[in-house]
C-alpha cells in the first residue's frame, strides 16, 4: 500500500467516534438477533420459522439499500443521510422493543436493515472524505476493528441481556447508543458531498433488487410447504428471474447505476465477490442453525447466554486467525488462500453431516472452529481483492458490489438452510422418530448445503488466478477481521470513489 503523492490527513475525533461507535452497535445488533429468536418466539407466541424473516428481511432490505444510501450521501450530504440512518435505527429499535406480535418485530427489522446499511455505508464515506493517505487507512482500520468486535460480541451481549432485561433490552440499549451518536454527529462531523457525481439516483435499480430477491427468498422459505414444482414456487422463481433480467437492463440505461456492469468484466472482482457471497451465506446460516439447535429443549436446552457462549469458539477462532490471513495469502497467493479456506470449511461441514442426537457439545467444537477458521481464511483475501483489484477511482463501486453480495448471500443461505433443516426434521418426525433425532437429522441435512457452498468456493480458484497480494499493513488485518460484516478498502481512496 503506497501513499506516495497523497497528502496524509487524519480523521477528526468526532467522525471517528460517530462512525466507529455506530458500526459497532449495528454489527452487534445484527449478530445478536439470531440468539434472541427463541426468546422472542416464546414471548410473542410466534413460530421461529416465521421469525426467520426478522433475519432474512433485514438482509434483503440491506442488499437493496446499501449502495443507494451511499449515493444519496454523495448527492444530498453524507452527514445528513448518516443522521437519517441513525434516526431510522433508533425508531426501528423502539418499534421492535414495543412490539407485541411478529409483524412489529419483522417490520422493525426490515426498517433496521435500511438503517444499518445506511449507517455503515455513509459512516465509511464520512471517514474517507475526512482523511487521506495513511491517515485514511488508520481511520478505516479502527472502523474495521469496531465492526469486527461488534459482530463477534453480539451473540454474547444478546445472551446476557435476555437474562437480565428480557429480549427487548438489546433494542432499548442499542437505541440509546445510536441516539447518543446523533448530537455527536451534528456538532462534531462536517457535511460533505461529491460535486462531480451525477445527481441521478438509481431508484429503479433499488426496487428491482428487491423484486429479484424477495420472491427468491420466499420460494426458498415456503417451498417445503408449497412443493418445489408447485404453482406458487415456480411463479416466485419466474418473478425473481424477471426481476434480475430487468435489473440488468435498467443498469445499462441508468445515468448513475447501482452496479457498474462493466466492473463485472474484472474476473478477480467477480471471483472475490462470489467468495464473499458464499462466506457471508455460510457464516450466517451456521449461526442461525446452531443458535436454534443449542437452545431447543429437545437437544441441549441452553439459555440464550449459554448458546452465545457455545457459539463463541467460532467467533473467537475467526478473530484469532486474523493476523495469519494476510501473511498466508502473500506466501501462497490469494486464490490458494481462498481455496484452502473453503476446503477447510467444507471438511468441517462434512463432519457435521454425521451429527446425531447423542453428540455432546464438545463434539461440535472442532467442526465449528474448522468452518469459522476456513471461512476467515477465504474471506480475508477475497475482501481485500475485491477493492485492490480495481483502480482507486472504482474502489467505491467495487466495495458496494461486494457488500451487496454479502447481504444477498446471508439472506439466501439462511432461507435455504432453514428450509432444508425444517423439511428434514418434519419428514423424520412424520416417520415416527423422536424430536431430538429429527432435529439432529435436520441439522445434518442443512450441513450438506453448507458443504456444497464451501465446495463451490474452491472452484473460485479459476477466477482469482491473476490476483497477487500486496504488502501487509494494519488495514489488511482490519479488513480480514471485519470481512464477515463489511468490505473495507485496503488502499487510500479519493473522495470521488468513497466506499459503500
Amino acid at each position: 500500500m503506497s501513499t506516495t503523492g497523497t497528502q496524509e490527513r487524519a480523521a477528526g475525533l468526532g467522525v471517528l467516534l460517530a462512525a466507529c461507535v455506530s458500526a459497532l452497535v449495528v454489527n452487534a445488533n445484527t449478530s445478536a438477533v439470531t440468539i434472541l429468536l427463541p426468546a422472542i418466539s416464546e414471548d410473542l407466541g410466534t413460530p421461529v420459522a416465521t421469525l426467520q424473516w426478522a433475519v432474512t428481511g433485514y438482509m434483503l432490505v440491506g442488499a437493496a439499500v446499501i449502495v443507494t444510501s451511499g449515493a444519496l450521501g454523495d448527492v444530498f450530504g453524507r452527514r445528513r443521510i448518516f443522521l437519517g440512518g441513525l434516526v431510522l435505527f433508533v425508531a426501528s429499535c423502539v418499534l421492535i422493543a414495543l412490539s407485541t406480535g411478529a409483524a412489529g418485530v419483522i417490520g422493525g427489522r426490515m426498517i433496521q436493515g435500511a438503517a444499518g446499511s445506511t449507517i455503515l455505508a455513509c459512516g465509511m464515506s464520512l471517514l474517507s472524505v475526512d482523511s487521506s493517505g495513511a491517515g485514511q487507512m488508520r481511520a478505516i482500520t479502527l472502523w474495521g476493528a469496531a465492526s469486527a468486535i461488534g459482530a463477534a460480541a453480539g451473540p454474547l451481549i444478546g445472551g446476557v441481556l435476555v437474562g437480565a432485561t428480557g429480549w427487548q433490552g438489546l433494542f432499548w440499549i442499542d437505541a440509546a447508543i445510536a441516539a447518543a451518536c446523533i448530537p455527536l454527529t451534528l456538532f462534531m462531523v462536517k457535511e460533505s458531498r461529491d460535486p462531480d457525481r451525477p445527481r441521478s439516483i438509481d431508484w429503479l435499480g433499488t426496487v428491482l433488487v428487491a423484486v429479484a430477491l424477495v420472491p427468491l427468498v420466499l420460494a426458498l422459505t415456503e417451498s417445503g410447504d408449497w412443493g418445489w414444482i408447485s404453482v406458487p414456487t415456480i411463479s416466485c422463481l419466474l418473478l425473481s428471474v424477471a426481476g434480475a433480467a430487468a435489473f440488468v437492463a435498467a443498469e445499462k440505461r441508468a445515468a448513475a447505476p447501482l452496479v457498474n456492469l462493466a466492473l463485472l468484466r474484472n474476473r478477480v472482482l467477480v471471483g472475490a465477490t462470489l467468495a464473499i457471497l458464499l462466506v457471508a451465506g455460510a457464516i450466517n446460516a451456521l449461526m442461525y442453525l446452531f443458535s436454534l439447535y443449542f437452545q431447543d429443549p429437545a437437544t441441549f436446552g441452553m439459555t440464550p447466554l449459554e448458546a452465545g457462549l457455545a457459539t463463541l469458539p467460532a467467533a473467537a477462532a475467526m478473530i484469532a486467525i486474523t493476523p495469519l490471513i494476510t501473511p498466508l495469502a502473500m506466501r501462497i497467493g490469494p486464490r490458494w488462500a481462498v481455496v484452502l479456506g473453503f476446503g477447510l470449511a467444507a471438511v468441517g461441514s462434512v463432519a457435521l453431516v454425521f451429527v446425531t442426537s447423542s453428540w455432546a457439545y464438545a463434539a461440535f467444537v472442532l467442526p465449528l472452529i474448522a468452518i469459522a477458521v476456513g471461512l476467515g481464511f477465504a474471506n480475508g483475501p477475497a475482501s481485500s481483492a475485491s477493492t485492490s483489484a480495481v483502480p482507486a477511482e472504482e474502489v467505491g463501486q467495487a466495495s458496494g458490489i461486494s457488500n451487496m453480495a454479502r447481504y444477498v448471500g446471508g439472506s439466501l443461505a439462511v432461507a435455504g438452510a432453514a428450509t432444508v433443516s425444517t423439511a428434514v426434521t418434519d419428514a423424520r418426525t412424520a416417520a415416527g422418530e423422536g424430536t431430538a433425532d429429527a432435529l439432529a437429522a435436520g441439522l445434518a441435512g442443512a450441513s450438506v448445503l453448507l458443504a456444497i457452498m464451501s465446495a463451490a468456493g474452491v472452484a473460485l480458484v479459476v477466477l482469482m488466478g491473476r490476483h497477487r497480494a500486496g504488502h501487509t499493513h494494519a488495514v489488511h488485518l482490519a479488513a480480514a477481521a471485519a470481512a464477515t460484516s463489511h468490505t473495507i478498502p485496503t488502499q487510500p481512496v479519493p473522495s470521488g470513489g468513497t466506499p459503500r
